[in-house]
């Protein structure tokens, strides 16, 4: 007799479904997300102490007390070059207000890692607190001078085969060289015909004609040169914080160093926080992440938020409960607005970013 065959025992359907479903929650929580996550950050007082130091520190000039409170704001960024983000976590974010979710190219178009990435951060952090000195002294009437030095060239560009790394720009068209705002507007105004370059090369100036490029992102007209700052300061100021990195606290920092020059309370006793690049002339420009820096100057206790102008159209809106918003264009807008704290004035009465 011819045994008959073992009945094969089949899986049922639902646990297939339910182990599929598993593995699929278990890979969500395990493989990064191409999105960036930016949640509220700490705030530090820029004339106050951060870590037993004061944060910001003015020497070769007389520097006063204070009892205002003028707080940088930051954003936790998670994601991008430096981290990965889970599609989990990715989910959670997308159901708390106060998280933004970004897709990973809009803030990185290029691919960079994270140490190119750290270095640019702290690069340009450095950049802001000198120009923050800049803007501060500007806003004072107290004298220094900058100087715009080439660091390179790009290649294929106007400036390639003119200029040389260490030039120092002194006159464009007969005109200041200072900053690169004023390069800018020569660049500019000159159009298509170019402009004239008075150049410092090895101790010896000379005149170099340099065409432009127009740049079709911006509309600006271009060398294509690299170009750093360089200032001569009458006075020092230390910065005592680390691990904070990009430009956007250069105006809190310029409103801190005014605070410490000029005797008594700059906002009185008032809570400010604020954000926002500062360029040497002393004009404030938008910053990413602002929502999330009102969700913390608002968590911080701030009274008043200084947002640059730039960035009204993300403000409107979305301000905290509490915490009143002014727009500013400049420096000299934002010591208003703290001198205006500081004298008990109706801060409803100062430019806001208007109604959505």
């Amino acid at each position: 007799m011819t045994p008959s065959p073992r009945p094969r025992r089949r899986r049922d359907l639902p646990s297939w479904a339910l182990l599929g479903s598993a593995g699929l929650l278990l890979a969500g929580t395990l493989l990064p997300a191409p999105f960036v996550l930016e949640a509220p950050g700490p705030t530090f007082n820029t004339v106050g102490e951060h870590e037993g130091r004061q944060l910001l520190e003015v020497t070769g000039a007389p520097a006063y007390p204070t009892e205002s409170v003028l707080d940088l704001t930051t954003v936790y960024v998670s994601g991008g070059p430096s981290s990965d983000v889970g599609v989990l976590g990715v989910l959670r974010a997308w159901l708390d207000p106060s998280t933004a979710v970004v897709p990973a190219d809009v803030l990185y178009p290029h691919r960079v890692s994270a140490e190119e990435l750290d270095a640019s951060n702290s690069v340009a952090m450095t950049s802001s607190q000198e120009t923050s000195v800049a803007a501060a002294l500007d806003h004072l009437g107290i004298e220094h001078s900058t100087r715009l030095v080439v660091r390179g060239t790009v290649p294929g560009s106007p400036a390639e085969d003119r200029l040389e790394e260490g030039d120092v720009l002194r006159a464009v068209d007969g005109g200041p060289a200072g900053s690169v705002e004023q390069l800018r507007s020569a660049l500019d105004a000159a159009g298509e015909g170019g402009v004239l370059l008075r150049v410092e090369r090895d101790g010896t100036e000379r005149d170099v004609r340099v065409p432009t490029a127009l740049d079709e992102a911006s509309g600006h007209r271009q060398l294509g040169v690299l170009l750093e700052p360089d200032h001569d300061f009458p006075l020092e100021v230390s910065f005592a914080l680390e691990d904070v990195g990009g430009p956007s606290a250069g105006s809190m920092f310029a409103l801190g160093i005014v605070d410490e020059l000029t005797p008594g309370s700059l906002a009185g006793d008032h809570h400010v926080a604020g954000t926002g690049t500062v360029d040497a002339d002393g004009l404030i420009g938008p910053i990413g992440g602002v929502r999330q820096k009102l969700d913390g100057a608002a968590a911080a206790g701030a009274e008043l938020f200084l947002a640059p102008e730039g960035n009204c159209p993300e403000v409107r809106g979305h301000e905290p409960e509490g915490l009143t918003v002014v727009a500013v264009r400049d420096l000299d807008d934002a010591v208003a607005a703290a001198s205006a704290a500081g004298r008990g004035e109706d801060l409803s009465a100062l430019p806001s970013c208007g109604t959505p």
